[in-house]
């Protein structure tokens, strides 16, 4: 090795001795040129490299993320209809075949006008500028063209410094060599500020003039094309003549490179601006349901806030704006129940029940994005409870049926709970239908001990309103947490719907900027009660609506529900008050209350409130879609019959006649009620115990058997209920004996 490294040693040497005298034997004027060429030579390498940076150096400055736009999602109707947008910056991208020719024209001619001709820098304007530049002695125009701007304004600062301007020279040369003149174009139309908060030309377009891109007039685009440069000293709305100036500079420009005839240009240049300001109003009818789109798009799609804000996707949403404009205004401006301080606040649902789909939505009285969403926030249910609590397990137990008798008596109950009726009076007994269009609370408490609280619990889960409370109080909705307008409103969709329950949506489908539909809504249904059930309940539901506690208020056609009212434990007053319902159509909620319930304040009216509110919209959404005037009942159930409503009979009367020797015949005679399926039991008096001798149905007349003319008997009638299997009061009695 060391033999090796000394050969190598001596080669070297041999080398540099070589050279050495091959420079002795060069003419002598050559070695006065030894330093300038190694100059010049350093000089055309730095040119070499510096050129070779600047030309291929552009992928180090350009950031591909910037090349992606931010763009606004906007949420709108399954017609079309946008509602609102969500962006950070108000940007719309448009394609470049969807600009018109005049319009990217009009760009071109009053900023790059040689755009087509250059690689992405245009050597006679940096000339120009720089000659400039140097007269001034500091930076004062730029020879920028399209593509440069376009570089400055993704990548770079807008600072005036050289190595800025090196920077942008060497993106647009990466820019010119990756994409072609009409995606850089195309770029440029869609990242340029308009001022006004309008980003890109479609944005622009709608701001100034209430049209599409493709809709710009040739005089409009020149207006928007000298915009960049100052966009609030040329704003057409706050300037309009620097503006009009501004704008036949640009159809100057336009008809000096030959885009435009003479004669166009000055045509165009004495037309009016023809801009229209959009209503700028604030208007806040539609920000709870988007609050809701927005909610759901990160909990089911997992696409956040933010994501929305640039991302630039078409969300299809199943509102209806005429039912969610009339629910707005309603809560805003309708009758809402009187509090102690203050107003009290409101919440409103109404959905499609037939998809789920949530057609309108008002988080509050005058609800504004930001504010907290009381569609969403949890309250105590109160009566609104027993439906789903109570009444629907018990159907679902054969022991039960609508006409099954229940206590309605004042009583303790296990934990010493000791409900009373709202009213404070009691029947003895009544049955399952009488108790829940009257809200009896007794009885909804003792039928829940009946059937069980874990039996019940089963039921509230598979309806979405799971419970972690034990006690017997759930039959009257004094829980724990409570439950939202929302969940109760899926919840009642399950009598609406044969005893199915789906979760409530508002989005329909999200498509991303190129169009691609990446979620879309599949309908899922849970049953939680059979058809006879769902059945019943609406039929129940119906005469709560037309006679029972929810009766207030008017709406001509059919609808179902029922009313709730939680009170203070002072006693001086309520904390929430509710009605949840559906017509043939649509189930919704409305509740009224304070957000947080406090013994110094209080509402000082009950369930009539929300309920009067709830019909008040039925009945405006009815002039607008024709709603349906009565419930179709579904193949496969039998109908509810209508309950009997026993009568007092006052009016017993009897006659006797001869029927043979020494016998004679009776016959009581009554005023029978116009229901004639009352049966009447004809009881006879006797010591002990009466006996029941007869009875008819419908009939106000009953003939007694023979007895004898020294006999006395008397009788009296009572009403009984088949359904029920309940007596009526006895009537007055009568004493049959033969006077001689």
């Amino acid at each position: 090795m060391e033999g090796a490294s000394l050969k190598e040693s001596f080669r070297k040497d041999a080398q540099e001795l070589n050279i050495k005298e091959y420079i002795k034997r060069l003419p002598s004027w050559t070695k006065h040129l030894k330093w300038p060429g190694i100059i010049v030579g350093a000089l055309m390498l730095l040119t070499i490299i510096g050129y070779a940076t600047i030309v291929f150096g552009g992928r180090f400055v350009v950031e591909q993320k910037d090349l992606v736009l931010d763009e606004m999602t906007t949420v709108e109707t399954k017609d079309g209809e946008v509602v609102e947008r969500i962006y950070t910056k108000n940007r719309k991208i448009v394609p470049i075949d969807q600009i018109p020719e005049h319009v990217r024209n009009a760009f071109i001619a009053i900023e790059d006008s040689r755009f087509y001709d250059h690689s992405g820098v245009d050597l006679k304007s940096i000339a120009r500028a720089v000659y400039k530049d140097i007269i001034a002695m500091e930076k004062v125009e730029g020879g920028s063209t399209i593509t440069q701007q376009l570089a400055k304004n993704l990548f770079l600062s807008n600072d005036k410094t050289w190595m800025r301007k090196t920077k942008e020279v060497m993106a647009a040369k990466y820019l010119e060599r990756k994409y072609t003149k009409e995606e850089i174009l195309e770029l440029y139309l869609n990242r340029i500020y308009f001022g006004e908060g309008a980003y890109g030309i479609e944005a622009a377009s709608q701001h100034y003039f209430n049209v599409s891109v493709s809709d710009l007039t040739v005089p409009q685009a020149a207006l928007l094309a000298g915009l960049p440069k100052a966009p609030n000293s040329y704003s057409p709305f706050d300037h309009p003549e620097e503006s009009k100036q501004r704008r036949n500079v640009v159809l100057a420009r336009m008809a000096a490179t030959g885009v435009l005839d003479t004669d166009e240009m000055i045509s165009f240049q004495g037309s009016t601006l023809g801009t229209e300001r959009k209503d700028e109003s604030e208007e806040t009818w539609s920000n709870s349901y988007v609050d809701l789109v927005i909610d759901e798009a990160a909990e089911k799609y997992h696409i956040s806030r933010e994501e929305l804000k640039r991302g630039g996707y078409r969300i299809v949403v199943e509102m209806d704006p005429a039912i969610q404009r009339i629910a707005a205004d309603q809560m805003k401006n309708g009758e809402f129940v009187p509090a102690s301080q203050g107003q009290a606040e409101g919440a409103f649902t109404l959905m499609d029940h037939k998809s789920g789909a949530l057609v309108a939505a008002v988080g509050g009285r005058d609800f504004k994005h930001g504010d907290v969403n009381r569609v969403k926030t949890k309250h105590q249910p109160a009566s609104v409870i027993k439906p789903l609590a109570v009444y629907g397990p018990a159907l679902m137990n054969d022991n039960y049926d609508p006409f099954t008798l229940l206590s309605d008596s004042r009583q303790s109950f296990a934990g010493n709970f000791n409900p009373s009726n709202y009213n404070d009076e009691y029947e003895g007994e009544v049955s399952l239908y009488e108790a829940l269009v009257e809200s009896k609370n007794v009885s909804a408490v003792w039928l829940l001990d009946k059937i069980g609280i874990n039996y019940s619990k089963e039921y509230l889960s598979k309806l979405g309103l799971p419970t972690e409370d034990k006690g017997l109080a759930i039959a009257l909705g004094g829980l724990s947490k409570g439950y939202s307008p929302l969940q109760l409103t899926e919840a009642y969709r399950s009598f609406a719907q044969q005893g199915k329950r789906v979760e409530g949506y508002t989005i329909r489908q999200i498509e991303n900027r190129d169009g691609e539909i990446i979620h879309e809504h599949k309908l899922e249904e849970k049953e939680v009660f059979n058809k006879q059930t769902a059945w019943y309940m609406t039929e129940m539901l119906q005469t709560t609506v037309e006679e029972g506690t929810a009766s207030a208020g008017n709406y001509p056609k059919a609808l179902a529900g029922k009313t709730g009212t939680s009170q203070l434990a002072s006693g001086k007053g309520n904390s929430n008050v509710w009605f949840a319902g559906y017509t043939p159509e649509y189930v919704g909620v409305v509740w009224m209350g304070y957000d947080r319930a406090e013994e110094e304040q209080w509402l000082e009216g009950g369930s009539s409130y929300p309920t009067r509110m709830m019909k008040d919209i039925l009945s405006k959404v009815d002039q607008q879609k024709n709603l349906t005037a009565s419930f179709s009942k579904p193949e496969g159930v039998e109908s509810l019959p209508e309950p009997i409503d026993l009568p007092v009979v006052n009016d017993l009367e009897g006659k006797l006649t001869l029927s043979g020797l020494a016998l004679l015949r009776g016959t009581l005679e009554w005023t029978p009620s116009s229901d004639q399926r009352v049966v009447y039991r004809i009881y006879r008096e006797e010591e002990g115990e009466d006996v029941n001798v007869g009875e008819v149905t419908g009939k106000g007349s009953y003939k007694v058997s023979a007895f004898g003319i020294f006999d006395q008997t008397t009788y009296y009638v009572v009403p009984y209920d088949p359904l029920t299997g309940a007596e009526g009061k006895p009537s007055n009695s009568v004493t049959l004996r033969w006077d001689l």
